[in-house]
């Protein structure tokens, strides 16, 4: 079975259908009632309190707002504002650029948000609002879509579904700085995902990930 890829639309691009091989995706249905049931939850015994408290010591250690809202592509190629916490110095209009390591925009609060993912904790927001899943290709930023779309072969495919707070490829091992190589990789890994996709698999990979977020990621910069 195979599915024909949409028109989608991403800055400065538009691209011509293609044929996507791939095995039927879990119904949306299905998905969408695990999500918002675990987002309510986490949103409800979590965040609750800890976007206060996070953000009293995001306050304290930089002026700047608390979170960071960031414009990436979802689903069929919509954009949505992603929500994360702040973790950079906050600049007005600051032009695009990926953190790097030792980076010297992250705060001191930033780089343990960074290293234990808990500055992603407000994707769980953005899941309950419908803009991503819990598991799923990571949303990458615009400018990432507009360098790779048409430079790395099929690589729209990745928005077949929605993006995910975790995925296949970021549990993997594959995150931090982008450059060629690391998206191919990627999206083989996306794409291997969306043919096998699975609540057991899912499970799997929520572990794998709560798994990074204690031992702590040494690529997240």
């Amino acid at each position: 079975m195979s599915y024909v890829e949409p028109v989608f639309t991403v800055p400065k691009l538009r691209l011509k259908p293609k044929p996507v091989p791939a095995s039927p995706p879990l119904p949306d249905w299905g998905k969408r009632v695990f999500d918002v049931l675990m987002a309510g939850l986490v949103i409800t015994m979590v965040l609750s309190w800890m976007i206060p408290l996070i953000g009293i010591w995001i306050k304290l250690s930089s002026p700047g707002p608390i979170f960071y809202i960031q414009r990436r592509t979802g689903r069929r190629g919509r954009h949505f504002k992603c929500l994360k916490f702040r973790t950079m110095r906050y600049q007005v209009n600051a032009p695009f650029s990926q953190a790097i390591p030792n980076d010297p925009r992250v705060t001191s609060v930033g780089k343990f948000l960074r290293k234990t993912n808990l500055d992603e904790m407000p994707h769980f927001l953005n899941v309950l609002w419908g803009d991503m899943s819990i598991v799923g290709p990571r949303p990458h930023a615009l400018e990432h879509d507009a360098q790779y779309w048409d430079l790395v072969p099929d690589y729209a495919v990745r928005y077949l579904i929605k993006p995910g707070i975790t995925g296949l490829a970021q549990s993997r091992g594959y995150r931090g700085e982008a450059n060629l190589l690391q998206m191919k990789h990627r999206l083989k890994l996306d794409q291997w995902y969306i043919k096998k996709q699975s609540p057991g698999l899912d499970v799997k990979i929520c572990w794998w990930t709560v798994q990074k977020m204690i031992q702590g990621d040494e690529k997240a910069h």
